[in-house]
């Protein structure tokens, strides 16, 4: 997630909200479950991308995330603890952010136009992995249905499912227009200038309208059907292709 800046004071105050809220309900195996399930689909979506924000930048001619060390696929170059542990257990979080320097941008590219084109790489690369597996398990369920009726197959479709859905949500989630998330700055290059530096000024209190949607739910309300559409279009298509 392109950016994401938070101060400590506010993650712990962040951390001591979930944990409230986790408190207030009662935690059963099938939420263990549940977890274990999500967590490869977590690491994949983090990893990948960030890794697609550093790629992009790279490719555009800041040279700023390959001396940070963020041309890799390795997870740890790319999850931040705290926002790992939200994602995973709050469905809210991020990864570590990606540094860039918007003027070492090739010359044929606008500030803008890197801006927006780094912004939208890590939620794009983040559909395009939903895709991928989708078609995979699409393949699975096609040419190997015996496999998905045996314990180890059950488990495989499952953890599938759950990256699939960690990452459309993931990619969803990153493309509302308020900051810190990465459609505030894709928005926020297509305004007109006064506007840009209005929303800079006051960008403190859109993240705390940003805490206010996320905390009081609003935020599930807002992308859930999003997520519904896209990964029932998804599963349709997938479909179709297989004659499934």
């Amino acid at each position: 997630m392109y950016n994401f800046n938070f101060d400590r004071k506010t993650l712990y105050i962040i951390i001591l909200i979930v944990f409230i809220l986790m408190g207030l309900r009662n935690i059963t195996g099938s939420m263990i479950i549940s977890t274990l399930l999500t967590l490869p689909g977590v690491i994949i979506a983090i990893t990948f991308h960030e890794y697609a924000h550093a790629l992009v930048a790279d490719k555009l001619g800041d040279d700023t995330p390959r001396y940070q060390g963020r041309l890799n696929l390795n997870p740890m170059s790319h999850i931040d603890p705290f926002g790992f542990f939200l994602l995973l257990f709050a469905g809210f979080g991020w990864g570590k952010p990606v540094q860039i320097n918007p003027n070492n941008f090739k010359r044929s590219v606008s500030l803008a136009k890197g801006e927006i084109l780094v912004s939208l790489a890590g939620p794009l690369m983040n559909f395009v992995i939903a895709i991928v597996l989708s078609l995979v398990m699409g393949a699975i369920y096609k040419f190997a249905p015996l496999f998905i009726m045996s314990q180890v197959g059950n488990i495989i479709i499952l953890l599938i499912q759950c990256t699939i859905f960690v990452n459309i949500g993931l990619g969803v989630f990153n493309l509302i227009p308020l900051p810190p998330l990465d459609g505030s700055k894709i928005f926020m290059n297509i305004m007109p200038y006064k506007a840009r530096r209005w929303i800079i000024e006051n960008e403190k209190y859109f993240y705390i309208a940003f805490l206010i949607i996320w905390i009081s739910g609003l935020s599930g309300l807002i992308i859930s059907p999003i997520i519904n559409f896209i990964s029932d279009g998804l599963f349709k298509l997938i479909g179709l292709i297989f004659g499934l």
